[in-house]
């Protein structure tokens, strides 16, 4: 399914290289595994070749579903998000999330708790959850669509920004 220099996206890990295909015995069984260098963070993953579809490994989004996402991004940020459930059960609710094969179910993520920012602070958890959201989807992001992830980082922290506090004026 894969080869070697393959670019595929590992679920809540981002974007990889396949640096080779290994072949190994484990209990008297010949088993392949493709070697996976995460490009964000260095990590090398072993995913059995005959496991990786059902471990969520993917090749990267199309381009114009990825142009699409951007494009979602980078619409509507004033709509309030529900928040009616307490911050730990959407963070667990994030969490898994985040490991969603999907770069469509991560971005709603990302997009959710930058707009949940805007209103409040964010907890510890939750700042953790937006920056594992926010390298996953720019890493691929910018990888597809061939952009700066710094730039595309920046572009959206402007963007969902809190808005600028309007302060009273004492007559």
């Amino acid at each position: 399914m894969f080869t070697p220099d393959d670019l595929v996206v590992y679920p809540a890990q981002g974007v990889g290289k396949i640096e080779r295909i290994d072949r190994q015995n484990i209990g008297g069984i010949a088993c392949e595994f493709y070697i996976v260098r995460i490009r964000a963070n260095n990590i090398t993953l072993m995913v059995p070749v005959n496991n990786a579809v059902n471990v969520g490994l993917r090749t990267l989004t199309p381009k114009d579903e990825a142009q699409r996402i951007l494009q979602t991004l980078r619409g509507d940020t004033d709509t309030p998000v529900y928040t009616g459930q307490n911050w730990n059960r959407r963070f667990r609710e994030y969490s898994e999330r985040l490991k969603s094969p999907e770069l469509a179910v991560v971005t709603e993520v990302l997009r959710e708790l930058l707009l949940i920012g805007r209103g409040k602070e964010l907890s510890f958890g939750e700042r953790r959850l937006q920056e594992q959201a926010m390298g996953l989807v720019t890493g691929e992001l910018a990888e597809v669509l061939e952009l700066s992830e710094d730039s595309l980082r920046g572009e959206l922290l402007e963007r969902y920004a809190p808005p600028p506090q309007v302060e009273a004026v004492n007559n």
